[in-house]
């Protein structure tokens, strides 16, 4: 969330904003309404010094009498004030936040930029076939069943598949606690606050499931309630930045997401996620090298796996309304012949820390508050679609690549006969 003495101050640039994340805002309308609250405020205070003077004065009907038109005047103040600040509170909630200067001004993926690719497009000297056709052939997916026991875009994931699938996720949480980072089994459950600290409330309301109780809800990403640990706490500058990286089930309705990869494994209701999130300085010098850091460890990943790859910076257009910068990775993947988004990687600023009430304290013993950033290390079974595919030989048997191999005990997924 923006501050409104940072709308006022920057106006223009926050009307900028918001029209190139493709999002309408009414800043007029706020400052109007920020203007009323000042005034309400002024108002307030102004009755109450005056009350406290008339406490003073010897009591006569005089006395009793404004002191009840006082009573009368503050009851009304501050119920209009109430209603200010509700009103104004929901439209800067709507308020996305800026994106840095680098950032591409664009409307949709298109305008993305690429920055980097790495390693080769798998050539084959056959027909290669899709993960859905080999997760038929090889009985190691079976979208029918998941569809009658779950619904549209269910899956079981069977035999060497959901062998794979928990090899890849050990692997890399390994991976990044060995780097320093605080390991953590994040609450899939969360509690409404924390998906509109993370941003996803208001604006993406329609994709999160709720759940039958008064305020409990699914969560699409570890980032939600990892984000939210700190919620309404002021840590100390010399423990930051807290790195960590959370392992969760994630949840998604995918409302937007109607005619799109109605099949296989790329686009689903529910899946499991690695995630990393920093909470650190209000620094943006500091935030882009953690940025950087974690953009690292993702393409670590992939290089590991030797699983071809291509990096964007998202444009205005294609980017969260938390962002103010973002990478995303996107792996190669025969069946699309392209590439598929596999890791996004974000600075939020002080956006998400700002719902959250997430402050530290600094060397002078002011309170600012926290940047937080955020990224995808691993989502499966999405990278399996990567894996399976690249990975196939004429055979119909698949390769494990090497760095998971001593973790599913075998080599290859031999063809059947």
């Amino acid at each position: 969330m923006l501050s409104i003495d940072f709308i006022q101050k920057n106006k223009e640039k926050v009307i900028t904003a918001a029209k190139n994340k493709n999002r309408v805002v009414d800043i007029d309308r706020i400052l109007e309404l920020d203007k009323i609250r000042r005034d309400l405020i002024q108002k307030n205070q102004k009755l109450r010094e005056e009350r406290n003077a008339l406490a003073k004065n010897k009591v006569d009907d005089s006395v009793k009498k404004r002191g009840k038109e006082i009573k009368e005047e503050l009851k009304g103040i501050e119920e209009s004030l109430k209603k200010t600040e509700e009103e104004l509170n929901k439209l800067i909630s709507f308020v996305p936040n800026v994106p840095l200067d680098e950032v591409p001004v664009g409307k949709n993926t298109d305008d993305n930029v690429e920055i980097k690719k790495w390693g080769k497009i798998t050539k084959f000297d056959f027909e290669p076939k899709s993960h859905i056709e080999l997760g038929k052939n090889l009985d190691l997916i079976d979208f029918e069943r998941g569809a009658k026991v779950s619904g549209f875009r269910g899956y079981f994931l069977k035999n060497a598949a959901a062998q794979l699938h928990f090899a890849i996720l050990f692997y890399v949480f390994n991976k990044l606690i060995k780097k320093g980072y605080t390991p953590i089994i994040a609450p899939a459950i969360v509690k409404g606050f924390t998906l509109f600290g993370a941003g996803q409330f208001p604006w993406g309301e329609q994709e999160v499931y709720k759940l039958n109780d008064n305020d409990a809800y699914l969560a699409g990403t570890a980032e939600v309630p990892v984000t939210s640990y700190y919620a309404s706490e002021i840590l100390d500058e010399k423990g930051l930045p807290k790195k960590f990286v959370a392992l969760s089930p994630c949840f998604r309705r995918e409302a937007g997401s109607y005619g799109k990869d109605l099949k296989g494994l790329y686009r689903l209701h529910e899946f499991w996620k690695i995630e990393q999130v920093f909470i650190g300085k209000n620094d943006m010098l500091e935030a882009k090298k953690l940025h950087e850091e974690l953009q690292k460890n993702s393409e670590e990943i992939l290089q590991d796996l030797n699983l071809p790859y291509r990096v964007l910076l998202m444009c205005t257009g294609d980017m969260g309304e938390p962002q103010v910068k973002k990478f995303d990775i996107e792996t190669w993947m025969p069946s699309r012949n392209g590439y598929g988004e596999t890791m996004s990687n974000s600075i939020m600023g002080d956006f998400q820390t700002r719902r959250l009430k997430i402050k530290y304290r600094n060397k002078t013993g002011q309170t600012e508050y926290c940047f937080s950033l955020n990224n995808t290390a691993l989502a499966s079974p999405r990278i399996l679609i990567a894996i399976l595919e690249n990975y196939q030989q004429k055979d119909g048997s698949i390769v494990i690549p090497k760095v998971l191999q001593s973790l599913v005990g075998f080599e290859k997924i031999k063809a059947l006969a």
